[in-house]
């Protein structure tokens, strides 16, 4: 990349309605990152929110001072030419695809969730090839380019880049750790820059530990300060704020991320999950009237500032990830930033070569992961089990084996094994059909066996073709 000529970004997925998060955090940072062109990319389906988000994204750069050039197109070949920098935000079926994954897991009475149980694994079955094809057009296009990876679930799709699209100029990044680390030290009386953070584990599957300012441990600290009344430890915005059991977390002697909730209080999230299913409707039905607000909202033509409201998609800090991993390696800051990346002994209960989502110093190479040590048998093995699992999810992503996605079903702690697992899996291809060509035998064999998905939502979205 030119310091002269300025950077060039390109991002997939470009009418996400997180889109001005990025821009917002690329706005911030222009002075360490000279940013020439962003290109905005996005199918025929998410063209009329390509248009809006892109306009509005337009405007936000107009209203900045910086002579910065936003494309749009329908042609991801054309944008990656000579990129600099390619993110990706994508989301494979739209949020329609989210709602199949979350309702059908939900009428068996198992979690029906963005990325972890059935939904998660379905999310990989349809991003990871779409990836991989990225991949192949980024080694024809933009052979120096560096990919950083929001589109979930992050992890394992950012895993079956280096394993599968054998990329190693990859960085997979999440907003959760940045949300602890930001909402964290007021807990006990600190400020950012007065702790030091270590994180270990895998995407939506991590813990750390804190330090102070003399080097003393405060992480039981932060737990305590935890159970106290009106503390907002940096709880998702889509993650129902059921406490951990606190002797499990003195024992631990870390902390747990948010996602872990789905783990260790599975009974009442589950429960939780079912209530909205049976009522308010699932997370995927409740965002889509968000977003649906947000892009009304993204058509003022005054509208030049990303608006509070976005914080209500569970996406919030987005910026502070992906544009501080950008800006960190073009100016070689060498930031500590929380990132999926290959573990190269930092978690020594998981292979070398597997990747994990841990503390890493980011610059000009890319992330040097920061080793956090073996773990406590109970956290060993929950992340044993986790790796384990996404290793099949991504086998039978790319190869489209069956046997190896009930494998992962029955590995995965959220589905129950026996014939309900299988059930859910068979409803959950029949579903998305559409984006799942890798599976397409299986399918045909279903179909003509007479399987049906029993859920009246999703009957209804595939009677629309949706």
């Amino acid at each position: 990349m030119s310091e002269k000529q300025g950077v060039k970004i390109v991002t997939i997925g470009g009418g996400s309605s997180y889109t001005p998060e990025l821009m917002e955090g690329f706005i911030n940072r222009y002075d360490e990152l000279p940013i020439r062109e962003i290109w905005l990319v996005d199918i025929e389906d998410g063209k009329e929110k390509l248009e809006i988000v892109g306009t509005m994204a337009q405007r936000m750069w107009d209203a900045s001072g910086h002579d910065v050039k936003v494309h749009l197109t329908l042609d991801r070949r054309e944008a990656l030419k000579d990129a600099d920098f390619v993110t990706t935000q994508f989301r494979v079926g739209l949020l329609n695809a989210r709602i199949k994954d979350e309702r059908i897991p939900f009428s068996y009475g198992m979690l029906g969730q963005e990325t972890n149980g059935a939904g998660g694994i379905f999310k990989a079955f349809r991003t990871i090839p779409v990836i991989l094809n990225i991949v192949e057009d980024m080694k024809e296009l933009c052979p120096n380019a560096w990919l950083i990876n929001f589109t979930n679930p992050s992890g394992m799709v950012t895993e079956a880049v280096m394993k599968y699209g054998q990329w190693d100029k990859v960085i997979g990044l999440c907003n959760v750790p940045v949300g602890a680390m930001l909402k964290e030290p007021a807990t006990i009386g600190k400020e950012l820059d007065d702790l030091t953070y270590k994180f270990a584990g895998l995407n939506h599957f991590h813990w750390h530990r804190v330090w102070d300012e003399n080097g003393d441990e405060v992480t039981q600290d932060i737990i305590e300060a935890m159970y106290k009344d009106d503390v907002d430890a940096g709880i998702p915005a889509n993650i129902h704020d059921m406490p951990f059991f606190k002797e499990q977390l003195v024992e631990m002697g870390m902390i747990p991320c948010g996602y872990h909730r789905y783990y260790y209080r599975q009974e009442e999230m589950l429960a939780h999950g079912i209530e909205e299913y049976n009522t308010i409707g699932t997370r995927g039905q409740q965002v889509k009237k968000t977003e649906e607000e947000l892009f009304e909202l993204y058509k003022d033509p005054n509208l030049n500032y990303k608006p509070e409201q976005l914080t209500k998609r569970g996406g919030a800090h987005y910026s502070d990830a992906a544009c501080e991993t950008i800006a960190s390696i073009y100016a070689n800051k060498n930031s500590h930033i929380v990132v999926t990346t290959k573990n190269n002994g930092a978690v020594p209960d998981l292979p070398a070569d597997c990747a994990v989502e841990v503390s890493a110093m980011i610059g000009k190479t890319g992330a040097k992961a920061i080793a956090f040590g073996p773990l406590k048998p109970a956290e060993k093995g929950w992340l044993q089990v986790m790796k384990n699992m996404e290793h099949c999810v991504q086998e039978a992503a790319v190869t489209g084996d069956y046997g190896k996605a009930l494998q992962a079903f029955i590995l995965n702690p959220q589905i129950p094994s026996g014939q309900s697992a299988k059930n859910v899996l068979d409803e959950l291809l029949i579903a998305h059909k559409k984006y799942l060509p890798q599976f397409a035998d299986k399918i045909a064999e279903l179909e003509a066996a007479g399987v049906t998905v029993k859920d009246p939502v999703v009957q209804d979205l595939i009677a629309q073709g949706l």
